[in-house]
């Protein structure tokens, strides 16, 4: 039998605690500069959480990763900023934490911003503690430097899941997601899988590299 671990455990060896893991001040850094999968897993992370979402990112980010595509449900509760420094992406993000009227604050920076420093993750850590509001920050291009992220997430895509309906037809998006650091439970790496049909974000945890095979229905455990 694969090994596949419920979420609602995480004291079990392999689970995710999904309100501690995915909430806070979380740092996430795609596999590559080029890849964007780390956008879609953290969108997919976001679908059922209710209230506004702000999404900042600096201009470099636009420049070297594209303009972001939103799915319509989701896009009509994002409030998308563009702004042309770090140290402007970084205030934004504070202010939106402490308004008390957003489900979420997303950030995205290019490279090794100066601006960018562990004072400023330290600011948004609290911030997000205090008001209960999870917040994200994707690093493109860049290293895991020091942070005062309680979560420290690397992501990489994946070939999608098999569709059963159609085998010539994509299904849905996979990503190999790795907790690298974290102060709430041990590092780990999973396959991330988002059941469009479902609309959750479901995990498998890696053994022996058989966690890409599809699991049968009766196998699948979800995002609470």
């Amino acid at each position: 039998m694969r090994n596949i671990v419920p979420l609602s455990s995480y004291r079990d060896a392999g689970a995710i605690p999904e309100r501690q893991a995915m909430s806070g001040f979380c740092d996430l850094f795609p596999a590559t500069a080029e890849d964007a999968g780390s956008v879609g897993f953290l969108l997919a992370t976001l679908t059922g959480r209710s209230g506004p979402i702000l999404w900042v990112r600096d201009r470099m980010t636009g420049a070297e990763a594209g303009r972001l595509y939103l799915p319509q449900r989701l896009g009509a509760r994002v409030l998308h900023v563009s702004l042309g420094r770090a140290v402007d992406v970084l205030q934004a993000m504070e202010d939106g934490l402490s308004s008390g009227a957003l489900g979420a604050v997303v950030g995205e920076m290019w490279g090794e911003p100066k601006g960018l420093t562990f004072t400023a993750t330290k600011r948004l850590a609290l911030r997000s503690e205090a008001h209960g509001v999870p917040c994200w920050l994707i690093r493109h291009g860049a290293v895991a430097n020091l942070s005062a992220a309680r979560n420290r997430w690397r992501v990489a895509s994946l070939p999608s899941a098999p569709n059963r309906d159609d085998p010539a037809a994509p299904g849905d998006p996979r990503w190999r997601v790795e907790l690298f650091r974290s102060r709430t439970q041990a590092p780990g790496t999973w396959v991330a899988r988002y059941d469009r049909a479902q609309d959750r974000l479901r995990f498998m945890a890696m053994s022996d590299g058989d966690a890409l095979a599809d699991a049968t229905p009766a196998d699948r455990y979800a995002v609470p």
